[in-house]
């Protein structure tokens, strides 16, 4: 099945750079010589589907780029756990089956061909598989500058922009987490794709020395959504990782790697940008939280890394929640 899985990614993909060079050689003529078609990016695909809508359908899922809503505010600021943007869900019959392709395709343009499998995991145990409890924005305009597409649901707050929102990382702030079933998971997480970003960073506590260890775990886990960037001078809890030797801080920065990993080559860049921009892992703080301990086994399932705009906030317990915002300047305002 994975085999089969992967073909039909080849296919598609191949599909789409073939579209991109038939659509190339057309509008040069005949006689023009051959160039290498640009490859297909999320912000592509989802200016591609911006176009194939009606404007009935437009009138539902396209928005205005400062858009506020009634009740969410910002849209394109907006980050939750659980929340649909928009009231159509990808598999409904409000969107025809090249548009819901188009979606897909988006959407596995944002993650790393490795993690498509893992998302599919998480997505079945959620809601059922990709598309039956997600919903789509598109927020400006292709072409203008100011474009961003959204796509929501339970566990998922994803999008891509293009760089059109300035100073921030994913398009702005995004989402992830993983239900196994039941609601809270065993102490192991078994089977949460997610978990191993959990014992990798516990992996760094495990380094720890006693005065160390006494500075990085904190007694009470902060509210998951609280991920805005704080005012100056109000310092996190947590261990300075100014403060870490050079080993743990080489096993610290393998530890963003691994949460990196799932995403696309330019957001991890960028990622990387607006943490040198205020000062790298050095002004961070990593945390540990003695509440909410599964199986009271000293294995955190509640840790955040933090700096003056840098969030990676993940709560393991009683599943995994984990609330990403990042920005190079603290001044970036959050809407979550």
């Amino acid at each position: 099945m994975m085999r089969d899985a992967g073909l039909r990614l080849s296919r598609r993909r191949w599909l789409a750079t073939a579209a991109a060079c038939a659509g190339t050689l057309a509008t040069r003529g005949p006689h023009a010589h051959a160039v290498e078609p640009a490859a297909a990016t999320a912000e592509s695909l989802a200016a591609r589907l911006h176009g194939m809508l009606t404007a009935d359908q437009r009138k539902q899922v396209c928005f205005p780029w400062e858009y506020v809503h009634p009740k969410l505010g910002l849209l394109r600021t907006r980050v939750g756990n659980n929340w649909n943007v928009t009231e159509p869900t990808v598999k409904s019959d409000f969107f025809t089956r090249d548009q819901q392709q188009l979606v897909r395709d988006i959407f596995e343009q944002l993650i790393e061909p490795d993690w498509h499998a893992r998302f599919d995991k998480q997505l079945e145990d959620d809601t059922g598989g990709f598309g039956h409890d997600q919903s789509i924005a598109l927020i400006g305009e292709p072409g203008s500058g100011t474009f961003q597409f959204l796509l929501t649901g339970r566990h998922m707050t994803l999008r891509c922009d293009g760089d059109s929102a300035e100073h921030v990382a994913f398009g702005g702030p995004i989402f992830y987490g993983h239900d196994t079933g039941g609601g809270t998971e065993d102490k192991h997480h078994t089977g949460n794709v997610f978990w191993p970003q959990a014992v990798a960073a516990n992996g760094v506590y495990a380094m720890l020395d006693g005065r160390q260890r006494d500075l990085a775990l904190a007694p009470k886990t902060p509210r998951e959504n609280a991920v805005a960037f704080r005012p100056a001078g109000q310092e996190p809890a947590g261990i300075p990782v100014s403060e870490l030797s050079s080993d743990q801080r080489t096993e610290l920065e393998r530890v963003l790697g691994v949460l990196l990993e799932p995403y696309r080559t330019a957001d991890r860049d960028e990622v990387r940008g607006c943490l040198s921009r205020q000062g790298g892992l050095d002004r961070c703080r990593l945390a540990f939280y003695g509440d909410d301990d599964l199986g009271d086994d000293g294995v955190w399932d509640n840790w955040r890394l933090e700096g003056p705009a840098f969030v990676w906030h993940f709560r393991g317990a009683p599943h995994v929640h984990v609330w990403v915002n990042i920005a190079d300047t603290p001044t970036i305002p959050t809407n979550a």
